[in-house]
Order: structure tokens, then sequence, then C-alpha cells
């Protein structure tokens, strides 16, 4: 996820200025366009509860969030000022996260500001928890869908288990689900996927997908044929492995339980301290300078 929604030729991005303190920030009114939101009304409603997000999480809401008017120049010329506010980047977040998630524009926000943003709230390890649990997510819903293909390919129901072994014992030299286990030690009654970490998550779920693009590609419609393919994907990723000089999958220690993971990150606070610049917001550098304390520069105020 690299981008916002684009709007015409307008992105996220594109539609960034820079204030007389020479730091970013982003008109609301640009920003309630690209995020979808027709009604000013509306958009201004999910403003005021970032505002207050803003405020719980310990931050300044006035280096974040200012008021300000926007011309518009209506019929014969006429001149009308529209509220309207200059927002930060960490605003620009904190918005998405309190907008309609029934809006495609801020679904999507929100997965673009999870990757810019949000490391910048979580300790490393909660980082490193979300990224596992997405994979884990992921793998679950590529599973799925590659069973879907195998049956679409021809493999019988009661056959599904021998299918599913063959890209693990491609993938992990000859290995099947159970002897996975038995080398790491892993309980029988664990979900094999359950205790891998994210990057034997990313190498299998990988190994699923071209799986899927194969059985589909080549227009499998063999059982034999579709057990064939999926062990022989698994041998075709365990290469590119060993060719990058990555650690093969049999190699990689088992990881804590996913239950285990989802508890920490259920508990977990988020942290929402934000680098020096960025906690400055619309005041840029300006917040940083060393002034005395009669002359620390005033954030910018709503009006």
């Amino acid at each position: 996820m690299n981008s916002l929604p684009v709007i015409g030729s307008q992105t996220f991005e594109s539609i960034k200025q820079t204030n007389e303190h020479s730091a970013e920030y982003w008109s609301a009114r640009d920003l309630q366009v690209l995020l979808g939101y027709s009604q000013w009304r509306r958009f201004e409603q999910a403003i005021e509860r970032a505002i207050t997000s803003c405020q719980e999480s310990g931050n300044q809401p006035d280096y974040h969030f200012a008021g300000v008017g926007k011309p518009i120049i209506g019929g014969k010329g006429a001149v009308q000022v529209v509220q309207n506010y200059h927002l930060s980047r960490f605003a620009c977040y904190l918005i998405a996260q309190n907008g309609d998630p029934r809006k495609p524009e801020i679904a999507q926000a929100q997965k673009y500001f999870a990757i810019q943003a949000r490391r910048q709230e979580l300790n490393d390890q909660t980082a490193a928890d979300l990224e596992r649990l997405e994979l884990r997510k992921q793998t679950t819903e590529e599973f799925k869908a590659l069973s879907g293909a195998a049956q679409d390919a021809g493999v019988q129901s009661k056959m599904f288990g021998v299918f599913h072994d063959a890209g693990y014992k491609g993938l992990y030299g000859g290995l099947g689900r159970d002897a996975i286990k038995r080398r790491k030690a892993i309980p029988e009654k664990d979900n094999l996927l359950d205790r891998m970490n994210a990057t034997e998550l990313a190498a299998n779920q990988f190994r699923m997908t071209q799986t899927r693009d194969k059985l589909a590609r080549e227009g499998i419609h063999s059982q034999a044929h579709a057990i064939q393919a999926h062990e022989q994907v698994g041998q075709e990723v365990r290469q590119a492995i060993q060719r990058i000089g990555g650690t093969l999958p049999e190699n990689i220690p088992p990881a804590e339980h996913i239950k285990e993971v989802e508890m920490r990150i259920k508990s977990a606070k988020p942290k929402l301290t934000l680098q020096e610049r960025e906690a400055g917001g619309l005041l840029g550098h300006a917040l940083t300078q060393e002034t005395p304390p009669s002359e620390t520069p005033q954030p910018p105020g709503k009006h």
C-alpha cells in the first residue's frame, strides 16, 4: 500500500503545501474530496473526532489542526469565506482513523497510514506483532483460496490433506506437515501456521499464491497433476531461498503461538509519541528551536 486514493491527477502527496514555518500541511477541503466525503459537515465530524484523539493521545491539537478560512469564488465573482483547517501529516492520519470505514477511500487511507505513521506510535515489538498477525490472517485466506482452486482442479475433498502436504514437502525439503512439527518440537494440537514467524509465513503464502496461479494458468484438471504442481512450486520457492542465501524454512525456530501475539496486541496501548519534528506539526522546526520561554512560538489557533 504505497499511496492514498487518487482523484483525477491528485494524490495525498500532490496536495501537500508548505507554510511559513517550512512545515508541510494539507488543506482539509482538499483532503475531504480525496477521502470520499461529499459533505463538509460529515467530514468535519471526522475532524472533530480526530482532534479528540489527538488530545487523548497526549499530543497538542493546536500543533496539528489549525482553523482557517478558505475563500470560494461564487457567481458574479462573489467571494465567500468557508471554514477550513490546515492539517499536519499526523492530523491526516487521525482523520483517516476516525473516518467512515464504509468508504473505500477511508479504508485505503487507513492501510496507507498504518504503514506510514503507525510505526511511530508503537514500539518495535508491537510493530513486529502486527506484521505477523496480518501475515497470518492473509495466509488463512490464501489457504482457503488455494483449497478452492484445488477443488476446481479436480482434487477430491478426501485428498486435500495430501495436496497441501505436497506443498510443504516441496518447500521443506521432503518434510510434510507432521514431520515439520516433529523437527521443530511443535505440539501436535497446534496449527503449524500458528507457530510460524513472519518470514516463514511469507514464504508459505507465496507458495500458495503461486500454486493457485499455476493451477489456473495451466488449466490443470487432474488430481495427480494438481498435487504434483503444488510440490513443484514448493521446490521452486525453496530454491529461490537457497539462491539468495536465506534460512531454509525447516531451520527457522518455531515462533510463539499466534494467540499469545493477539493477546499482547489487545493489551498494548499505543505510545502515540511522535518524533520531535512530527510533534511540532504545523510549526515544523520553529517549535524545536532554542528560544527563551517568553519567546516560545505560539501554535496556530482556530478561528
